[in-house]
């Protein structure tokens, strides 16, 4: 069976992968693995013979996809973030990247290691693969040439057993702290608010108005005031049905449909009047409403607000759904192929309306291959652009940092002229998963061979030991000071240690943990500045230590 596996990758890939996935399901004292467990599978079945491996471009294409669509979703919330905590939250992670660095060096006086190895141990404590190109290229300017391929390969070793307890490591110590804390992350995130992630659940309640004043204001003037997030759809005044329109100006006695949080729906009936339980919207004889997909590529990309609904067609957009989640849409809402947009206007104009937004299926299940090609294309150009440090070295994004600050600067201008970069959420969650377990396969099986006949030899227990303290510590010290220091929802900080590991595994199961997009959030923010940071640490390990 071993050799049929070696002959066939294919076959290997998909072996893996079935008996890796549903693993992941399974629970264990309320916790389980998720998609991380292909990880472990691939080390296991890769343990097995030192050919049985898949082939190198197997997790390259894994990495690329998955940090892509990763950047294209992640784009306007990252930018957002950096608005908000995101200086704050690079400088946390640098200073937990520099104790790093000191255990590290701590572990290689205590353990008498050579330089060589411990850079390699750093790398894969940190599970950062162009942080070991950097040494390796190091080395290359300062080892002398008859000890040169020796020196070259014991970084690989250091790397490769400090590498799975990276991973393992790191998904212990989130799941430890979860479980002391007792995080709940579905009410965490209702009290976090941040540019394209759902958090808190919409609703909609029909407010009697009984205000005196609110006829003096427009419903946008009214709005901008008192600082409400809602939108207000139809008004029965008088025993007739209108909708709210920018303009309008509400009278005491309307029954108004509004929708938003709860908190905010609150907020608005104190200063409005009270909750009404009559109900306005089963009457659609004049005013009807539906879910339309987006699908027309003439609208995807460009702000609700330019569309002029109301102005053009006497229509609202009450509700915008991505996926599971319901968004309030406001006028800066960038419109994706695949969102489903409730629409409220008379039964006349709901044809000309629908037509408008495309309301296709199948349209919204394609992928543009155009732009998502040459999107790609130019992460992975960015890649290998050799960038020069000092000290003579050059530094390289890789295959992982081209494509993901590429995919993040493509998804914040979401088209150019006719081409829109943003993939369908439905197609981008199917790349997200297939190059997430690509990658998984990939490198569990590449490692496995390595990783156990290293410590079988007895000399890799240390280095195995070291790198998991590396690992763990500088894990359990981001979640500490960010969760109880700087009081960053677990959320996105369990998104930022993924960052910091630069590490798509702990991001798979870090979205398993929360149920929401906080996570991406929190790695795509960091996981530049990790990288680069990580990068510059071996060639200063490799400095102090040769």
């Amino acid at each position: 069976m071993i050799r049929i596996l070696i002959a066939n990758p294919l076959l290997l890939l998909f072996t893996v992968a079935a008996i890796g996935y549903p693993l992941g399901r399974l629970k264990f004292r309320g916790s389980s693995l998720g998609v991380a467990a292909v990880l472990f599978v691939g080390l296991g079945v890769g343990a097995l013979h030192p050919e049985l491996k898949l082939p190198e471009i197997v997790y390259v294409l894994g990495l690329a996809l998955f940090v892509y669509t990763i950047g294209l979703a992640s784009g306007p919330a990252f930018v957002a973030s950096l608005r908000q905590e995101g200086v704050r939250n690079n400088l946390l992670i640098l200073c937990v990247l520099a104790f790093a660095t000191m255990l590290t060096v701590a572990a290689q006086r205590f353990l008498a290691l050579p330089a060589t190895i411990t850079v390699g141990l750093f790398a894969g404590s940190l599970t950062n693969t162009p942080a070991l190109a950097g040494a390796l290229e190091t080395i290359k300017h300062l080892a002398p040439q008859n000890l040169m391929e020796q020196l070259l390969a014991e970084p690989v070793v250091g790397y490769s057993i400090a590498y799975p307890m990276g991973v393992m490591g790191v998904v212990l110590a989130i799941s430890l702290v979860q479980k002391l804390w007792r995080i709940d992350y579905a009410e965490e995130a209702k009290q976090f608010k941040i540019a394209g992630v759902a958090t808190e659940a919409l609703r909609s309640k029909t407010i009697r108005v009984t205000w005196p004043q609110a006829g003096r204001q427009t419903v946008v003037e009214l709005s901008r005031q008192q600082k409400w997030d809602v939108v207000f759809g139809r008004i029965k005044r008088n025993g007739e049905y209108l909708l709210t329109g920018p303009q309008v100006r509400l009278q005491p006695g309307d029954l108004l449909l509004a929708v938003g949080t709860g908190a905010e729906l609150q907020r608005v009936a104190e200063v409005l009047g009270e909750v009404s339980e009559e109900e306005i919207t089963a009457d659609r004889s004049e005013f009807d409403y539906r879910r339309i997909f987006v699908s027309n590529p003439r609208v995807a990309g460009r702000r609700l607000g330019s569309l002029d609904l109301f102005e053009r067609f006497g229509a609202t957009v009450t509700r915008v759904r991505r996926g599971d989640d319901d968004f309030l849409p406001h006028d800066d809402m960038v419109l994706e192929l695949g969102d489903r947009v409730r629409v409220v206007t008379s039964r006349e104009r709901m044809g000309e309306v629908t037509a408008l937004f495309g309301d296709s299926y199948r349209a919204v299940s394609e992928v543009d291959i155009l732009t998502f090609s040459l999107g790609l294309a130019l992460g992975l150009l960015l890649g290998i652009v050799p960038i020069p440090l000092p000290g003579g070295v050059t530094l390289k994004l890789g295959f992982a940092g081209g494509p993901l600050i590429v995919a993040l600067v493509l998804g914040t201008i979401g088209r150019s002229g006719g081409m829109i970069w943003s993939l369908p959420y439905s197609a981008n969650m199917t790349l997200r998963q297939i190059g997430l377990v690509l990658f998984l396969a990939g490198i569990g099986t590449r490692a496995g061979y390595g990783f156990v006949s290293t410590l079988a030899d007895g000399g890799g227990f240390t280095i195995f030991a070291a790198g998991a303290v590396v690992t763990f510590t500088a894990a359990l010290a981001t979640l500490f000071i960010g969760h109880r220091l700087l009081k960053i929802p677990m959320g996105i900080l369990i998104g930022m240690v993924a960052g910091l590991q630069t590490q798509p595994a702990v991001l798979g199961y870090a979205l398993e943990q929360t149920g929401n997009d906080l996570p991406n959030i929190g790695y795509a923010s960091v996981y530049p500045v990790a990288t680069i940071g990580k990068i510059v640490a071996v060639q200063v390990l490799l400095t102090l230590l040769m």
